[in-house]
């Protein structure tokens, strides 16, 4: 797992594609086209038996709103950083949804009542939050335990130019070293101590050349 301390910003520029449908990566997780709303960010849905999940928000149009429909809708809202908000609220009063976001940045819904969490934060049984500060104060990963083990990272784990996770520091970078720690402290925890398989980044994903997420095992 490498840093990568002088790359432009990867969310510029921009180029949504948001006419797509989304995409099953794995089996029970879809991909969104990335969002120009979140600066091009991508969006996941997970399917679960206790209520389906979306993990940062997608791009609030007809082609989304009807997918979700026919997952059967979402339970609840998860945020990965403050740049993965976009139309929270509006998805959120649309499908009556918990929105889970760490506590350091739940002042950016002030017009929502939002579950906040401060290290970690058990969303279900097989998923949980963790902060993981440093791309921004808020920064979050969240981990589920289907397909061997899935890290969903945000912009706190980007693909680089050649399709491995690391930490890219950007313009929008909040605490660059606190990230590094945060990177140490995320992979003292995975794979070690629960099994992981893929990660599943917030941005970038066209660098991972039509993969779905990136194999742990490759890294």
């Amino acid at each position: 797992m490498q840093s990568e301390s002088n790359l432009s910003d990867p969310s510029l520029p921009v180029r949504a594609t948001t006419s797509k449908p989304p995409i099953e990566i794995l089996p029970g997780i879809f991909a969104f086209p990335p969002n120009r709303d979140t600066l091009g960010g991508t969006a996941y849905a997970i399917l679960s038996p206790t209520g389906n999940i979306l993990i940062d928000s997608p791009a609030w149009n007809d082609v989304n709103q009807q997918f979700i429909t026919n997952l059967g809708g979402v339970k609840s809202l998860a945020i990965t950083h403050r740049g993965g908000i976009g139309a929270t609220s509006t998805i959120a009063a649309a499908l009556g949804c918990e929105v889970i976001i760490q506590e350091q940045e739940a002042y950016l819904l002030p017009d929502l009542k939002v579950t906040t969490f401060q290290d970690k934060f058990a969303i279900n049984d097989s998923i949980h939050a963790i902060w993981t500060s440093g791309h921004s104060p808020g920064s979050t990963c969240i981990y589920a335990a289907s397909n061997g083990g899935v890290l969903f990272t945000g912009r706190h784990l980007l693909p680089n130019q050649f399709g491995a996770a690391a930490p890219l520091r950007t313009a929008k970078t909040f605490h660059w070293n606190r990230q590094l720690r945060s990177v140490e402290a995320i992979w003292a925890r995975f794979p070690s101590q629960y099994p992981l398989a893929h990660i599943c980044p917030g941005a970038n994903t066209g660098l991972l050349r039509g993969k779905g997420s990136i194999l742990v095992e490759c890294i």
